[in-house]
């Protein structure tokens, strides 16, 4: 059952240097602060996992040296170009980067959730993706000839990291319509969850609420975190810091320019 944690910090504890760690797309729910508090404590060696992409998250914490390696389906930072803490990384061979497709990543966490070792997938046969994952097997389906398929192993994530707009005491989460939070939560072994404001009522004892509640048996820690998503947005709440994401993109497209960023947005705790 989920606590719910006096300090960001605190809530972080389950992720631990070198673990996997999975995290969201841009715009449903990026655990911003909580992304920010993991630069400032020096993490390492984490494994990034996106659902299925990423795009600052992914930047700062590679940027910041905090990241091993990363699965994703694309990392940029959309209109605004390329990620180039990520590009630089690449270029210099300091992370190992694994391709995959949103659907892949899809697959392989729902194999997790339920349970079972390998999902099969057909779409990927054809493409580049299956000669440079060795991870991936291609079998002849065994329920008919010549029907050649892909198998995914299950990604099992130690941690899940993503931020919601409420949890309740008992540590359940409001994720609305953003279903693939769920399906991160039931693959991870840990969930951690930042949240704008704690429910007064359990959330599960609420007709409207309780279909788009994330049970608290899957979260290990919550913690109070406003505008946790920022420059980020959370859908129905606030939308996206366009003018600081233009900054960051300014400032980082230089290891200088990012070392500036760090010191005037992660390090000063600089409000939104």
């Amino acid at each position: 059952m989920a606590t719910i944690a006096g300090s960001l910090e605190e809530a972080l504890a389950p992720i631990a240097d070198g673990c996997m760690l999975l995290v969201p797309r841009g715009n449903a729910g990026v655990a911003m602060a909580a992304t920010r508090a993991l630069v400032r404590r020096g993490a390492k060696r984490l494994n990034l996992v996106a659902v299925p992409t990423s795009g600052i998250q992914a930047d700062l914490l590679i940027g910041s040296g905090c990241v091993e390696s990363i699965e994703a389906a694309g990392v940029s930072l959309g209109e605004l170009g390329p990620a180039p803490r990520f590009a630089a990384a690449v270029r210099a061979g300091e992370i190992l980067v694994k391709d995959t497709t949103c659907p892949a990543l899809h697959a392989a966490l729902q194999a997790s959730e339920k349970g079972v070792p390998f999902l099969p997938l057909r779409g990927l046969l054809g493409s580049d993706l299956v000669k440079y994952r060795p991870d991936w097997r291609v079998i002849d389906n065994p329920f008919a000839n010549h029907d050649p398929i892909v198998l995914l192993p299950a990604i099992k994530p130690d941690v899940a990291l993503f931020h919601a707009p409420m949890a309740d005491a008992a540590g359940n989460v409001w994720i609305g319509a953003t279903r693939e939070l769920m399906t991160m939560a039931h693959a991870a072994r840990a969930t951690v969850v930042t949240v704008e404001t704690l429910h007064e009522q359990n959330l599960l004892d609420d007709p409207v609420l309780a279909a788009g509640t994330l049970a608290g048996f899957y979260v290990e820690k919550v913690a109070i975190a406003p505008r946790g998503a920022w420059p980020l947005a959370l859908p129905g709440h606030y939308a996206r810091d366009e003018a600081h994401l233009a900054e960051y993109a300014r400032l980082a497209a230089s290891a200088e320019g990012f070392a500036r960023y760090l010191d005037l947005y992660v390090h000063e705790r600089r409000a939104a």
